[in-house]
């Protein structure tokens, strides 16, 4: 049993270390608006039904532009249900995880992900990628 126990750790572990970028695996769903020293701000988009690759962000605030119902699959298999009104707004630690948009309506959101920098505000100014 324990054997089994260290398995799964290690598993759930490996998930986490070995996820990509969202960027990366859902290139048609995320689009860099803003990627700096201190942040990166991404739109996500994606349709009813539509599920993302599973992928890691950092520390993130997701704002909500349109109303829209997913569910987050953690690496240990947990399901979050979540519902957005158009404006609403949520902080997330860092996670892996994977999306399924559940409801009827399209999914419109901005992401704003924290970057660990300890800078100035000069050094994090920037502009959107070209």
């Amino acid at each position: 049993m324990n054997r089994q126990l260290v398995i799964l750790a290690l598993s759930a572990v490996s998930a986490h270390c070995f996820a990509q970028d969202a960027v990366n695996t859902d290139d048609d769903k995320y689009k860099v608006l803003l990627d700096n020293a201190c942040v990166r701000v991404l739109e996500y988009r994606d349709q009813p039904g539509q599920s993302t690759h599973q992928h890691q962000h950092p520390a993130f605030t997701l704002y909500a532009l349109a109303p829209f119902k997913r569910d987050i699959e953690l690496p240990d298999g947990k399901i979050i249900h979540r519902t957005f009104k158009a404006g609403d707004v949520l902080w997330s630690p860092a996670q892996t995880h994977i999306g399924k948009n559940v409801g009827t309506t399209p999914t419109h959101a901005i992401i704003v992900e924290s970057k660990p920098s300890g800078l100035t505000l000069p050094e994090c100014s920037g502009k959107a990628p070209t």
